[in-house]
């Protein structure tokens, strides 16, 4: 099924995009996106009197839509993106399915502002609701961290990220590209069982085997991480801006 969006509405769409970064280990409250519509965009920001994101080692800050999300109940281990052992559930979440793709084409065309503390992606996880929650594989499309950039170029991370799924090897590499990522460029990943193949603007840049092709939930955030400061930049505010998701 063929799937777009531009972003041109009076809000977010909350049929596909939940505005909260995995709320299940916090709270929906603790956990909402800073973000507008403008120009037919989509603005996600981390203000500077945004929140930290709870129990996250080192702290982060983050805005994020998501296209999917679901827990176990307050005290269980069962949620998703689990990033630490004997972490629990503070805040049970409904089961919402946005856009979930399983194999195909996805792409995302942004332009971030970031700084060397800040970073900007879009990753496809999987939804985890298998028994053994071993369907947690990951298709990053695009993660550039701004300490990165340098001299009209960045390191574009992109790839295979296993986790704690078995069937899965870990593929993912950073190669530094010739773009300024503060001007607008297409990420974009085709995939089936077999192959997945990563681009930049329409040009091939990496191919991995054997990737995830249960339904996996897109991910997209801009990050801010206090402790990677150089100095006198509290006042910087990250956006990730983008012009359209579609597959």
């Amino acid at each position: 099924m063929a799937f777009r969006d531009d972003f041109d509405q009076s809000d977010l769409d909350t049929e596909v995009w939940l505005p909260h970064y995995l709320p299940a280990w916090s709270s929906r409250e603790q956990t909402r996106a800073s973000y507008r519509l403008e120009d037919s965009c989509l603005v996600l920001d981390v203000p500077v009197d945004h929140p930290v994101w709870p129990i996250h080692q080192p702290p982060l800050r983050v805005s994020a839509v998501q296209s999917g999300s679901w827990s176990g109940p307050v005290g269980s281990v069962f949620g998703q993106q689990r990033f630490e052992e004997g972490q629990l559930v503070r805040e049970e979440q409904p089961r919402f399915e946005g856009w979930l793709p399983s194999s195909g084409h996805v792409e995302i065309r942004c332009r971030m502002t970031l700084s060397p503390r800040s970073m900007g992606a879009l990753w496809m996880s999987g939804f985890e609701d298998d028994d053994e929650q071993l369907r947690c594989g990951e298709l990053c499309v695009v993660e550039i961290f701004g300490r990165s950039v340098q001299d009209g170029t960045c390191e574009v991370g992109m790839g295979v990220k296993a986790f704690r799924d078995p069937d899965l090897t870990q593929d993912f590499d950073a190669p530094r590209l010739p773009i300024d990522v503060a001007e607008l460029h297409t990420y974009a990943v085709d995939w089936d069982a077999d192959e997945a193949v990563f681009s930049v603007d329409g040009g091939e840049v990496r191919r991995c085997p054997r990737p995830p092709t249960y339904p996996l939930q897109l991910m997209v955030a801009v990050y801010d991480f206090p402790e990677w400061s150089v100095g006198d930049d509290d006042h910087l505010v990250p956006e990730l801006v983008v012009d359209h998701i579609a597959g």
